[in-house]
């Protein structure tokens, strides 16, 4: 996220109640994998997988421990699962950014991609649309090179106006859909907006907010796992 110090309030996509967000969050985490020649994660074996965002996931005025990959590996490892997690994540980077990265910040190797873009766009006013196509064009490049791709999603700011919220809000369901892959609606969940959660700036999660994250997105987390291991 960028540095943004502005009042924000969020809450669930315009124009979707909360069934219908939770429909779309199930229907694309239990639908297979489009069967499109993706390599399966050896069994047994270590899976790899990239976290590519902006300061969400780079951890933001956190140690590197206390990063989100970092805890969410020890989750996953705890839970009896081997794996990696590389951080890519970019403090300020947008989707754009991010697609402009993407081919090196994703080496050869990689089994697959936690996606967490879009907050600095929606942050900046940037036009949806804009973020969408960037969003887009990341996952059809990383699906060309047979990488699997997991969408963290983000919601706008309750304060920036009807449309632009039901604009911006539509995208993660959307790209899910399109794509056939797990989303988690809203990577902020239970912590946006919650002081004892976030840095004094009220934007990024603490320590404590990271932790609360990763227990929340862990059954997701675990789905795309079982998708690459299948």
């Amino acid at each position: 996220m960028a540095h943004e110090t502005r009042s924000r309030t969020y809450g669930p996509p315009c124009g979707f109640s909360k069934r219908q967000v939770l429909r779309a969050a199930l229907v694309a985490v239990a639908s297979p994998l489009v069967s499109g020649g993706f390599a399966s994660a050896a069994p047994g074996g270590v899976v790899k997988l990239v976290a590519l965002g902006d300061s969400l996931t780079a951890g933001y005025n956190l140690p590197q421990n206390a990063a989100f990959p970092s805890v969410l590996e020890a989750a996953l490892k705890a839970r009896g699962h081997k794996v990696e997690i590389a951080n890519a994540g970019v403090s300020g980077d947008t989707a754009t950014g991010g697609l402009e990265r993407v081919d090196w910040s994703v080496p050869d190797g990689t089994d697959g991609v936690i996606l967490e873009l879009g907050a600095n766009d929606m942050l900046r006013g940037t036009d949806p649309d804009v973020t969408r196509r960037a969003l887009d064009t990341i996952i059809a490049r990383l699906t060309e090179r047979k990488i699997p791709v997991m969408l963290a999603g983000m919601y706008a700011a309750r304060n920036l106006g009807p449309d632009y919220i039901r604009r911006f809000d539509a995208i993660y369901p959307e790209l899910a859909q399109k794509h056939g892959l797990v989303l988690y609606p809203f990577f902020l969940d239970g912590v946006a907006g919650e002081a004892k959660l976030t840095l004094p700036d009220g934007l990024h999660p603490s320590a404590e907010g990271v932790k609360l994250i990763v227990e929340r997105i862990l059954p997701a987390v675990e789905t795309f796992l079982a998708r690459l291991t299948a």
